[in-house]
């Protein structure tokens, strides 16, 4: 997991209030990425360590890495018998020494993302593959509209998120131009259930920490409220929140 500035991330508030990021896409290991015994897996944007813990358990010998220390060291802590590493993304120092890659929920977070992609390939051999999936195209969008609505009705100034979204054109584009052939690419809508009447403001605080990262304590504050006010009548029903995730998973392989 990275983010712009990588340890706003705070493991046990991720574990308690957002664990579904990782129980949601248990599948991507077991039925896209696929992993073998002796298999040499990289899991990029490692988090807390539960995807690439179940990577381990298959038999294959996974590193784990991520550039926010803290999830490291959460991670490490929980899974002992792991190999986790911090790393940035953008600089991989991986050469032809993996079998497979392997991404949940952590790309989105990595602008530009093509220095990242051939880091990725670089670390493959030849005929290896990634597995990876992010947000695409209209992930939460609503709640990003309620954030920027609400900086503007605060009279704050607009700020860029900090996420890339790609459609599958987009991902596929720059799969191929790090000389991965897609063999599979999905686009789908994966509504979240978020746990507490304060769902949304948990959402916020722990993936939007960066984002709002240039305001003081009492802006931020303000910003959420009022974003929360804002997505009450299409997020909330009454007695959950639902974050309205959209993911894009892909399967390529090194020609």
């Amino acid at each position: 997991m990275t983010g712009p500035t990588p340890d706003h991330w705070n493991a046990e508030h991720y574990r308690d209030r957002h664990a579904f990021v990782y129980e949601s896409s248990r599948d991507l290991v077991s039925g896209w990425l696929r992993p073998q015994p002796g298999e040499r897996i990289l899991d990029l944007g490692s988090g807390s360590g539960e995807l690439t813990a179940q990577i381990a358990e298959s038999g294959a010998q996974v590193t784990g890495v991520d550039a926010s220390g803290e999830m490291i060291a959460a991670a490490r802590a929980r899974h002992p018998g792991v190999t986790f590493e911090v790393r940035e993304a953008h600089a991989l120092p991986y050469r032809r020494d993996f079998e497979a890659v392997f991404s949940n929920a952590a790309l989105h977070w990595m602008k530009p993302l093509e220095p990242v992609v051939a880091g990725m390939a670089a670390a493959l051999v030849p005929g290896g593959r990634v597995a990876l999936e992010m947000g695409g195209g209209a992930n939460v969008k609503a709640v990003r509209q309620a954030v920027e609505q609400a900086l503007g009705d605060l009279g704050l100034s607009a700020l860029p998120h900090p996420w890339i979204f790609p459609s599958p054109a987009e991902l596929a584009a720059l799969l191929e131009g790090a000389g991965l052939m897609v063999e599979r690419l999905h686009l789908f809508r994966r509504p979240s259930r978020l746990s507490g009447e304060d769902g949304l403001r948990a959402w916020l605080t722990g993936f939007a920490s960066g984002w709002l990262a240039p305001l003081t304590g009492e802006e931020r504050a303000a910003v959420i409220g009022r974003a929360e006010q804002l997505a009450r009548p299409q997020l909330w029903n009454g007695e959950l929140w639902t974050a309205d995730y959209v993911r894009l998973r892909a399967l390529a392989f090194l020609e």
